[in-house]
Formats: structure tokens, C-alpha cells, sequence
């Protein structure tokens, strides 16, 4: 019980840190950064390693020498080495991952032509994968500003980014978290969020709107705001569609049918409204959002890592048909998980959406390293609401009954004795 009031405490806030702990994240993302540069055969990652590295480095000596002083200076150089600084060299030599160049196109097609995606006629004569836009609509909305004027301001990983700082920052307070200001600093400078934002980026703000979801739940649950948060998610990529199931499992569980049927519904019509005017003519979006991802369209998809769902499925057609069959064999195992044992917490759902998106990018046959950000993000926003949670716990007077307890409500309604 003291061992965890000691780590509940201690991750209350990254000014809260043992030194030797927030030491280490440092540390360690100094390392991680420097294997990027002799692992990696991309320019970009190998760049964005190369300042990072030294970043993180300066942070780690910074903090060992000001000690409990310059923690918070600390956080800011690890902020600027690790994103800042890498993200306004690669915007100014014009650096960036492919997906950086098919969210601009697509948001300038939407301006132009009314929607993001090419036609299955142009498709069918094309080899180049970058051709395809595997995002659903609203992720050509942080391709706009591009659109509209080209300059270092309006390249999409800016917005990927502004929108994930605040939208993380209001997931860790909606969920309790203490101090999300300097948390939000820690995870936005550290590999998990900045690599991915300064080379490429357009995962990060899906998995924030995935936090800020998940934090809707918690407290005073709001399955409308839950669901407008997840329908955000699930409209700019389909990888998010899990984390539908598992919240519609929680709150049927915990809350009822009826807060289940309102946030699946809320979710569901933000998804309709942003994708249905382009199911008019629907080819040009399944081609694009479904068959190609799945490795079904003309071209190959650039995304693969070594993952095993990519390793079987490039042995051939039946390498392909297995990996289909797997994936399909654990939606059903987490599809049974979710029915006879759905979570009845925030966290148990959480750590069932974090398994069940794993296993998804370790079989998909079109794949990157790069989509554990979703599961990492998730784990550490957990991490530091739980934290609070169990700090508020251990600060409480034992003899005082919890917040929203019903002896609380009782007593506080009821009218002073007579004198």
C-alpha cells in the first residue's frame, strides 16, 4: 500500500519526478534518437534523430545540474531539441514524410475539386502509392491552410500539432490529471509525440481526440461529448473504429443502454455528416480509405515495416489471405472480450483499446513502427490520470467519504439539528 501512495505520488506531476526518473526519460530518449541515426536509411528520421539526440542530451545535463531548479527548464529544451528546433529546420528545407504531401494535396482538392480523393479512373493508371489518400475526410481540413497560402505556417504538421497540444492538454484535465500543462510538455517533446509530429505527424492528433474521448467518461460522464470527441477521431481515420466498440461496451456496461445508444449515435453522425456527401459516387472513397490500405488497390502501400502481419502478407496471395484471416480471428477475440466481459472503468477500457489497436498494427499486412504511437499516447495519458486519481486517494482524510459518495450527498443536504 505505501510502495503505491510512493509511485501514486510520484507521478502526480513531472515536477514530482524523482530526478533520477524524469533523468531517464531523458536519457533515454537521447539514446532512442541516436539509434534513429544509425538505424534508419530515411534522410528525414535520420535528421530529425541527429538534433533531437543533442536536445535530449542538453535536457539531461541541464536537469542534473539545476537539479529541482531547472526541471522546467529542462522540459523546455527538451521541447525545442526534440520538436521545435527539428520541425522548423525540416519546414524550412522542405523535409518532410510522404503523408505530409498527401494531406496537403488532398486539403487543396477539397478546396478545388470538393473532395480529397482522386477518381478510381486516375487511380487505375497510377504506380505512385502517394496517389492514394487512405485518410477519411476530415484529416483534409489540416491540409487547407496550405492550400489556401503556401508558407512555413501553413504546413500541416504545425496544425497536426497545435491541434494535438491542446486537445491532449484538455484530455489530462478532464480526466483529474494534476499539472497537464507540464505533462503536456513532457509527452509533446518526448520520441513518442515528436518524432512522429516532425517527420510526418498526421497521427498525433487522432490519438489526442482519442484521449480527450476516453476522458468524457470519466468523473461526470458525458457519452455526447465522448461521442462527438471518438466521431472526430473515427473521421479522419478508420484505425480509431476499435476504440468505437470499446467505449460502446463501457457504457453499456456501467451506464445503460441508453447512454451507450447516445454516444454511438453522437459518434456515428459526425461520421455521416463529414463522409457522406463523398458516398454519393462512393468508388473514389473505397478505393482510397479501404482497399487500398488493405492492400487490395493496384499499387502496394509504402507503409512497411517488418511487422508480422507485413512479413506474412508479402510471401504472396496466401501470405495475404492469412493475415486477412488473422486479423479477422482477433477483431472476434476482442469482439468476445467486449460481450462476456466488457470493461466496466476507464482504465480497463483503455488497456483493452491499447491491445486491441496492437494487435491490429502487428497484423495489418500494410503497416508502420510509427502507428504505436496510438498505444503509447494512450498508456501515458492513462498513466498520469490515474496517478492524480490515486494521489486525491492518499490526501483525502481516511475518515472522510469520497467525493461523490452517497453518505456525502446525504449529509450535505440534510438540515442542521434543531438547537
Amino acid at each position: 500500500m505505501h510502495r503505491a501512495v510512493r509511485v501514486g505520488s510520484s507521478l502526480v506531476s513531472p515536477a514530482a519526478m524523482p530526478l533520477r526518473w524524469l533523468a531517464g526519460i531523458f536519457a533515454v530518449s537521447a539514446v532512442y534518437a541516436w539509434l534513429v541515426v544509425i538505424v534508419s536509411s530515411d534522410s528525414v528520421h535520420r535528421t530529425w534523430g541527429e538534433m533531437a539526440a543533442c536536445g535530449y542530451a542538453i535536457a539531461f545535463i541541464v536537469l542534473l545540474a539545476w537539479k529541482g531548479r531547472g526541471r522546467d527548464v529542462a522540459l523546455g529544451v527538451s521541447l525545442i531539441g526534440g520538436l521545435l528546433a527539428p520541425l522548423s529546420w525540416m519546414i524550412s528545407k522542405g523535409l518532410e514524410q510522404p503523408e505530409v504531401a498527401v494531406v496537403a494535396r488532398s486539403g487543396a482538392m477539397l478546396i478545388h475539386h470538393g473532395t480529397p480523393y482522386a477518381s478510381t479512373a486516375a487511380l487505375a493508371t497510377t504506380t505512385n502509392p502517394n496517389a492514394y489518400n487512405p485518410y477519411l475526410p476530415v484529416m483534409a481540413l489540416f491540409g487547407v491552410p496550405r492550400a489556401l497560402a503556401d508558407s512555413a505556417f501553413t504546413d500541416p504538421r504545425i496544425w497536426f500539432g497545435l491541434a494535438f497540444v491542446c486537445v491532449f492538454w484538455l484530455a489530462l484535465r478532464r480526466a483529474g490529471a494534476k499539472d497537464p500543462l507540464r505533462w503536456t510538455v513532457l509527452v509533446t517533446g518526448c520520441p513518442v509525440i515528436a518524432f512522429t509530429l516532425a517527420t510526418g505527424g498526421d497521427d498525433v492528433p487522432i490519438v489526442a481526440f482519442l484521449c480527450l474521448g476516453l476522458a468524457f467518461l470519466w468523473g461526470q460522464p458525458s457519452p455526447v461529448l465522448a461521442g462527438l470527441a471518438l466521431g472526430v477521431a473515427a473521421a479522419m481515420k478508420a484505425t480509431t473504429w476499435p476504440a468505437l466498440a470499446v467505449v460502446l461496451a463501457l457504457l453499456a456496461a456501467r451506464d445503460g443502454k441508453r447512454a451507450a445508444v447516445r454516444f454511438i449515435l453522437t459518434a456515428v453522425a459526425v461520421v455521416v455528416v463529414t463522409a457522406g456527401p463523398f458516398l454519393i459516387h462512393p468508388g473514389p472513397l473505397i478505393e482510397n480509405t479501404i482497399r487500398f490500405p488493405l492492400g487490395l488497390a493496384n499499387v502496394i502501400s509504402a507503409a512497411a515495416s517488418p511487422l508480422p502481419g507485413h512479413l506474412i502478407a508479402d510471401t504472396g496471395h496466401t501470405g495475404h489471405t492469412i493475415v486477412v484471416v488473422l486479423l479477422v480471428l482477433a477483431g472476434l477475440a476482442v469482439a468476445g472480450l467486449l460481450v462476456f466481459r466488457p470493461p466496466r472503468t476507464v482504465p480497463r477500457a483503455t488497456l483493452v483499446l491499447v491491445v486491441a489497436m496492437t494487435l491490429m498494427f502487428l497484423l495489418a499486412p500494410s503497416t508502420r513502427y510509427g502507428y504505436f504511437i496510438y498505444p503509447m499516447a494512450l498508456l501515458i495519458w492513462l498513466l498520469a490520470a490515474v496517478a492524480a486519481r490515486q494521489s486525491n486517494e492518499v490526501t483525502r482524510d481516511p475518515g472522510e467519504p469520497p467525493a461523490n459518495s452517497c453518505t456525502n450527498r446525504r449529509t450535505s443536504s440534510a438540515r442542521p439539528p434543531a438547537a
